[in-house]
Order: C-alpha cells, then structure tokens, then sequence
C-alpha cells in the first residue's frame, strides 16, 4: 500500500513451506482472523459475478494440512453466506457462520498432519468492511470492480485463512457480463465467451498471502508496456479504460526502466509478468496486489507525486508480495523498503538525490510527534506515513554504515533465500549481521524500537 497522506508444512498439494509459514499463529494485530490449526497450501476459486445487481456466487476449493489436531475449522468468511460444503468429498452437516467466521465441525477431529479439502459453495452481495483503515474488500466502482485486500478484505470475497504468513498457490475463474475484462493475480490461462457471459481464467502458482488476492472487473483494454523486441525484459502490461489508453502510456512511460533499476538494486524481479490496473474512477491511493498494482486515473501524471506512487507499488513485488511479513507488526519490512525504492527511484530518474529526500523526510519526522513504535506500530498506526518514513530512514542508515556494495549485496541475498515467502524483522536482521559483520540489532533499534527521532543518517 502507498503511504497515505499523513495523518494518520508442506503436503502434496503444494509448494514447500519455510519454518516461518508452517507455524502461523492467530496474528495480535488482527484477532479473529486466521488461525494456527492448519495452513492452506491452494485455493481453487470459481466466482460468478452479476454487475447490475452486485451478485456473487462463489465456489472455493482449499487444499490444506492440520498443524495439530483440531475438530472444528474456522475460516474468515464476511458478508457472504455458505450455501453447501463438502470435507474431502463428504457432505458438511455442522456448521456456522458468526461474527465474519465460517466455523465448520467435522464428524470426527482432525489428527495433527491430515491433508484435507475443503469444497465450500457460498453466495450473496458482496460489500467491503470497515476498520481502522477505512474500507477495505470488494467495492463496487462506477462501473466495475475493485478489490482492495490489504489487510483483511479477503474474506469479504471467499473463504479464506486470512493470515499474512499462509501463503497459498491459487487458481482464480471469475464469469461477468461481456465486454468487460477480469483482472486477476498470476498469468491468463483462458479466457472464453458464451451468449452475454465471459470467463477469465487466471493461475498463480507463486505462493500469495491472502490480502494479496485480487479481482478488478471493468472495461478494460490490454496495452503492453513492453518496448518491443525487448529481450530479457519482465513483460509489462496496463489494463485501462480505452479512451485513457493515451494517458496511460504516458503516465507508465518509465516504468520499465523503474523495473530495470529495482531489478538492479534488489535481484530478478520476482513474477513472471507485472501488470497495472487503471481505473475509470480517481483513487485516493494506489493498491498492491501480487503480480499487479491498481491506480486511479489521477495517478497518472507525469510529477514527481504520481511517479513515486507508481514506483512504490512495483517495489512492493519484491518488499510484500514475494517476501511477506510472517505478522503485520512488522509492516516496515514492506512500507519502510518500498519508501526507500521511491528515493532510489527519484535519484536514478535525476529528479531528486536520494540523501536529499532522506534528508527532507527526516526533517518532517523531526517537526512533528515522535510517538510511534516503528517496528510494531499497533494496528491503528501500521499505517501511518511515518513507519514508511522511518523504514526508509533504518535503511539508510544501515547503507551508510556497511557501504553501498555491501548493502544491496544484503538486499539481493535478502531477495532471493527467502523469495515467495514469509519473513521477520528478526531475520532481516539476522541476515544484514551475516553480510555486513554489522550489529544490525544496534544499529537499528533506535529507528524500530524507540520513539525518539534518532539523528539524520549522515556519511
């Protein structure tokens, strides 16, 4: 997510997990979403989607494993009501839906390591949901769809885990009316028409945590960024309304020399491919999704305002989509990398040197309240412009310290040992000791773990 303005185990069916994913505890920031009683390793989701009425039917297959036993599972499900379920081909009798849970009681408990299925039919009329960050889900546009999951909007969509440490693979299907396009995570794999309904496949098969899921409805036309016969480059895309068509390849223009700059600074881009939504509507902020980022149309333009959003939400395909924090108090490992991608940006671009916007994010840190924990803000404030700032800032600081070389050796390394999964502050750390024969923990702490502003980072 861009910084707002400021104020404020592994089983068969899927891909191998780190010890920070297959442990996933209830997260403090969000009580009453997720849980620890078995990880998802796949999501089948089949969704049929009426835009006149904002009517959602919806199948969602789970492919998982209990961490231990456990004879009820629950699953966050808001707005939506299940209709039918079936427990690894057996039909659900027991079950409940409360307080935005979907609490399902099997006929016997699940041992502790069983890998079971969870076929789950459900329907009803979609809505976002209120929290401290505002709406947050499925939210009806002018004409279309935007899904904005960051950090608990899954549910309001499909049955889920909705823990930023369960990463799954996934397979999206959404049916809608014709001459509109679906806009889903992961790569294209079908797409076919059939009398006033069309059907847009999509396979992600890179783990995704579930605020990550996206579904963008509109009416949409596909315009590469790619310059052509580009060899090696990560094929770029832009879904936009065709009369901005124009106004989107300008405001995009140098997004792929962004891609080239962070590919340089931090390792391969991380996806196969990167496309950007734009919508119809004007935005107050961009979104992140994995394989996608989402604008409005005022975040086109080609000031500096509008380009460092644009750089912000590439940044977070590698800082949020591939390396995920295991628990949402450590949201500066996303915000924090991805503010210092939009000064490296700024620098390459030959707008701004990037000592000279560390130096003015400092000095509007220092003017106002020094009231914040950046390295667990709590929920109201994990948000807040200044864990972006002073993420940025820690950074900094550790690259003066240890020296450009070695920093951005930390960060490739960083990338790619833990690429598509889940991560801590606490290994980040780990990881820059080892690279730098720094004591990160020494060095960082004042900017994570006090409030107080420490001094400006200078060489």
């Amino acid at each position: 997510m861009s910084s707002p303005a400021p104020s404020p185990t592994a089983s068969s069916t899927g891909p191998a997990r780190t010890s920070e994913q297959s442990a996933t505890a209830p997260d403090p920031y969000m009580p009453g979403h997720g849980t620890n009683a078995y990880c998802v390793n796949r999501y089948e989701l089949d969704l049929d989607y009426k835009l006149s009425s904002n009517r959602l039917s919806g199948r969602a297959v789970l492919h998982a494993v209990t961490q231990y036993a456990t004879a009820a599972l629950v699953l966050d499900l808001a707005g939506l009501r299940a209709t039918k379920i079936q427990l690894s081909g057996r039909r659900v009798r027991k079950y409940s839906q409360r307080a935005g849970q979907l609490v399902i009681v099997p006929e016997a408990a699940l041992p502790a390591g069983e890998v079971f299925t969870l076929d789950i039919r459900y329907e009803g009329n979609p809505a976002p949901r209120r929290g401290f960050w505002g709406e947050v889900g499925w939210e009806e546009l002018t004409d279309g769809v935007l899904v904005a999951g960051q950090p608990n909007g899954a549910a309001s969509w499909f049955p889920c885990n909705d823990h930023p440490g369960d990463k799954a693979s996934y397979r999206i299907s959404v049916t809608t009316d014709a001459n509109y396009r679906a806009v889903c995570n992961g790569a294209l794999v079908s797409h076919s028409s059939r009398a006033s309904r069309e059907t847009w496949i999509y396979e992600q098969p890179e783990p995704m945590a579930t605020y990550l899921a996206t579904v963008q409805i509109g009416r949409y036309e596909l315009l590469s960024l790619t310059p052509p016969h580009a060899e090696g480059q990560v094929p770029q895309f832009a879904a936009v309304p065709a009369l901005m068509a124009d106004s989107a390849r300008e405001g995009l223009a140098r997004q792929p020399e962004m891609m080239r700059t962070f590919a340089s600074c931090f390792g391969p881009y991380p996806f196969p491919e990167y496309t950007v939504v734009v919508t119809e509507d004007e935005l107050e902020i961009p979104l992140e999704a994995q394989t996608l980022s989402i604008l409005g149309r005022n975040h086109l333009t080609p000031e500096w305002e509008s380009q460092r959003l644009i750089a912000h939400e590439l940044a977070h395909q590698w800082f949020g989509n591939s390396l995920t924090a295991a628990s949402w108090a450590d949201i500066w490992l996303h915000e924090g990398f991805a503010c210092y991608a939009e000064w490296i940006w700024s620098e390459e671009a030959g707008v701004l040197p990037l000592a000279d916007r560390a130096a003015a994010a400092w000095r509007k840190l220092a003017s106002g309240n020094q009231d914040i924990i950046v390295g667990d803000p709590g929920p109201e404030l994990m948000f807040d412009d200044r864990v972006y700032k002073r993420g940025a800032l820690a950074l900094h600081a550790l690259r003066i310290r240890c020296g450009d070389l070695a920093f951005f050796a930390l960060l490739h390394d960083w990338t790619s040992a833990n690429r598509h999964g889940s991560v801590s502050t606490a290994a980040f750390i780990h990881a820059a000791d080892r690279a730098t024969g720094l004591d990160t923990e020494a060095l960082l702490h004042p900017w994570l773990h006090e409030a107080g502003l420490p001094p400006l980072p200078a060489r």
